[in-house]
């Protein structure tokens, strides 16, 4: 499968002093560096001599177009970019090993990293750590004594992956995304967010479902615009993506979807995004497996209205609801946009008619319909930016 590679602006104008210390994971940072400069980044390698024997200095100045600091010199290097008054908005240490995390802890400054994060802490520019070592080290009571030492002192750990015996580095995509986080505009935060994205299941019997197209790509990208934008978000979908500081919940049936939002609703939340595919209809399920030698008569009956129910229980909530439809002309669409709008006292509807895309696809075209109209084409992360900059309008 190609990968499609995003590019944004969101770290435009953004310069961030990457360290890397000794870990093998440090083989990485060519991707990292250039994954944080599709996004508008401005990025500068620094390095620890252990660094320099895994991956050599100039890859680092390849990869990012910048010298690279391999020794603090006259030009006062840590004071330039982490100092008071620095050009650097954010340190990102990665990978950062056990050895590192301990003397930043303990105020050790002998390698160039350190001396970038201590004159961080002195100027008080943000300072992101993501660790990778073996397992068996990141369980060391006194690692996990300097991690949270450091939390405590205001420091962002992005957890490693734990498998085959080792604490490896956090992917890519979520680094990226966190540092978004860090350095983003904060338009959310303090809003509570909960997302519905994809399709649901309806079982048919132990093997066989009745489900639809929907990737649940919009969802995602949502949620993840959301999240850049300081939001807490929660996403209810059938997946997982596994990123550190968004709150998911792995649903399958329509009735599954609606019973999970409606209790997650009682916690308190600003808006609910009803992005789901969520199924019309369901099914009573066969215990057994059907037999396939013949004919067989799958009585339909209607599945819970998700958003009918919200409103029900939350008449003051604000909802986004999404409304797709087939072979009808723009006027049609947008006409029945505005009357779900309005039966269901939504804040705004998405609106497209997917006879020709949309469902499964990287990209779409879709209608925003509040008080006006606004046609958005492109990428679903395009589409999910528009959303957002209208949802700072309400929220």
């Amino acid at each position: 499968m190609t990968r499609v590679i995003q590019t944004s602006h969101s770290l435009e104008g953004k310069t961030i002093v990457l360290g890397i210390t000794g870990s093998i994971a440090a083989v990485r940072c060519v991707e990292l560096a250039r994954q944080l400069m599709r996004h508008g980044a401005n990025v500068h390698a620094v390095m620890t001599k252990e660094a320099q024997k895994i991956i050599h200095p100039e890859a680092m100045k390849y990869a990012t177009g910048n010298c690279v600091v391999t020794e603090i010199t006259g030009a006062v290097e840590h004071v330039e970019f982490c100092g008071i008054g620095g050009i650097a908005p954010l340190l990102l240490i990665a990978p950062c090993t056990a050895n590192t995390i301990g003397k930043i802890a303990h105020g050790i400054d002998d390698t160039t990293v350190t001396t970038f994060a201590t004159t961080a802490f002195g100027s008080g520019i943000p300072i992101m750590i993501v660790p990778a070592m073996h397992e068996s080290m990141y369980n060391h009571p006194i690692v996990i004594e300097n991690i949270g030492k450091l939390t405590e002192l205001g420091v962002e750990f992005i957890n490693p992956i734990l498998e085959e015996g080792a604490a490896k580095i956090a992917s890519t995509d979520e680094i990226v995304l966190r540092v978004e986080r860090a350095l983003y505009k904060k338009t959310l935060a303090g809003k509570r967010i909960i997302i519905t994205g994809g399709a649901t299941d309806e079982v048919i019997d132990p093997i066989r479902i009745i489900t639809n197209r929907a990737s649940g790509k919009t969802g995602v990208e949502l949620t993840l615009e959301a999240f850049r934008r300081g939001a807490d978000v929660t996403l209810v979908h059938r997946g997982c993506m596994g990123i550190q500081g968004i709150c998911e919940f792995n649903v399958e049936s329509a009735r599954d979807m609606t019973e999970t939002v409606i209790e997650e609703l009682g916690k308190g939340y600003d808006l609910l995004i009803s992005a789901a595919a969520i199924s019309d209809f369901t099914v009573t399920p066969s215990k057994e497996k059907i037999k396939s030698e013949k004919q067989v008569n799958i009585a339909l009956k209607p599945a819970p209205k998700l958003i009918k129910e919200a409103r029900r229980k939350y008449p003051d909530l604000k909802i986004i609801g999404f409304k797709a439809e087939t072979g009808i002309s723009e006027d049609e669409l947008i006409k029945r946009a505005r009357s779900s709008m309005e039966t269901l006292s939504l804040s705004m509807v998405v609106a497209n008619d997917v006879s020709s895309g949309g469902m499964g696809t990287e990209d779409n075209e879709v209608y925003l319909i509040d008080s006006s109209i606004k046609r958005v084409a492109g990428t679903k992360r395009e589409i999910a930016f528009e959303i957002m900059d209208k949802v700072e309008a309400f929220i």
